[in-house]
């Protein structure tokens, strides 16, 4: 086994899963992060408490660790090549690139031969209208950079005025994403090594409440092509980005089963948390897996169940959900439960595969 030190750029609580499997495969883990006591930090070995692009920081980390991943999107492309100059650093900084604006995004989806929505990119108030009125009066405005769980979005219905529309989002760049007639949402966890072997999960189905995660289950209820087809996407992704890591990849399902890419996450993503109940190898594992150099493991589910994000005040019906039978709790060990905020998940075990 190499790579023996782990650093991860990021101290919430997806870091946190890392370094927990991590852990397990008897690895250290470092956390880079300007929060201190941060939800990963509680169980790394160790953090240096400072800004991602802090270049002494980066320095350290990269001196420390035989290898450096990081779990959420929006690192600095400028601080994880700083770190590839003399570490290596999984996913590479190219997915950072695709994933951090929409629009670069969606032109290297599509032309990896994978379909979304209809967009326009967005610079001026002009610029929204005449695209508004392409799209029929409608559409969702975003903000090309930065924006999750709902945050840095406007929807556009027919006999909406697009006036002041540019300013309400910043005066940023932005992008107009076409409406999608979906039937459900689903997602799909995938792997790639070093070597190009590419494993992938189960597609979950997924709804969301107020733009946020509120449950994936998994089985999803579209057909095996529809699966397949979302499992050729991710490789198609994966293998275009030279990816080393597991990435999350979300799909609007139409009616005949087609899907449209919405999105793409570098990193484990938070309707893959089932896998910690329902897989022998979570997504944890193999991102861990995939970044110190191991051979990658099973994806396949051994159980049906359903996950379910505690936000907020969810925190308080921990209780209850102790109570019941075939259900694993995780919390992120954070302090304070404001409204929106992950503050934990549970996965239910419905039943075992035959």
């Amino acid at each position: 086994m190499t790579n023996r030190t782990i650093g991860i750029i990021g101290g919430g609580q997806l870091g946190r899963m890392l370094a927990m499997a991590a852990a397990r495969l008897n690895y250290r883990t470092i956390i880079l992060e300007p929060q201190a006591d941060s939800p990963a930090a509680q169980v790394a070995n160790a953090q240096i408490t400072a800004a991602y692009d802090d270049p002494e920081a980066l320095a350290e980390l990269a001196k420390l660790c035989d290898v450096v991943t990081y779990e959420f999107e929006n690192v600095p492309v400028t601080a994880v090549e700083r770190l590839a100059a003399s570490v290596p650093v999984y996913p590479p900084a190219k997915a950072l690139e695709v994933a951090q604006d929409r629009v670069t995004e969606k032109r290297f989806l599509n032309a990896s031969g994978i379909e979304t929505a209809r967009f326009h990119a967005i610079d001026s108030q002009s610029d929204l209208e005449a695209a508004l009125a392409d799209f029929g009066g409608e559409g969702v405005l975003k903000t090309r950079r930065f924006g999750y769980d709902g945050k840095g979005q406007k929807v556009y219905r027919k006999g909406d005025t697009a006036e002041g529309g540019y300013a309400a989002l910043g005066s940023v760049p932005l992008i107009l994403e076409s409406f999608v007639p979906f039937v459900r949402e689903v997602s799909i966890i995938a792997a790639r090594g070093a070597d190009g072997e590419v494993r992938a999960y189960d597609p979950t189905e997924n709804v969301h409440r107020n733009g946020i995660l509120h449950t994936s289950t998994l089985p999803a209820a579209i057909p095996a092509q529809t699966a397949n087809a979302a499992r050729e996407a991710a490789t198609r992704l994966l293998n275009g980005l030279d990816y080393v890591g597991v990435v999350g990849m979300e799909f609007f399902v139409l009616a005949d089963g087609g899907l449209i890419a919405n999105e793409i996450a570098p990193r484990v993503h938070n309707s893959g948390h089932w896998t910690e109940a329902a897989c022998v190898v979570s997504q944890f594992e193999q991102h861990i897996r995939a970044v110190a150099g191991l051979p990658l493991g099973d994806p396949s589910r051994h159980s049906d169940c359903v996950m379910t994000n505690l936000i907020g005040g969810d925190i308080d019906s921990v209780p209850a959900w102790l109570a019941r039978s075939n259900v694993l709790v995780h919390l992120y060990g954070k302090t304070e439960a404001r409204p929106g905020r992950k503050m934990g998940h549970v996965t239910e075990i419905m039943s075992i595969k035959a």
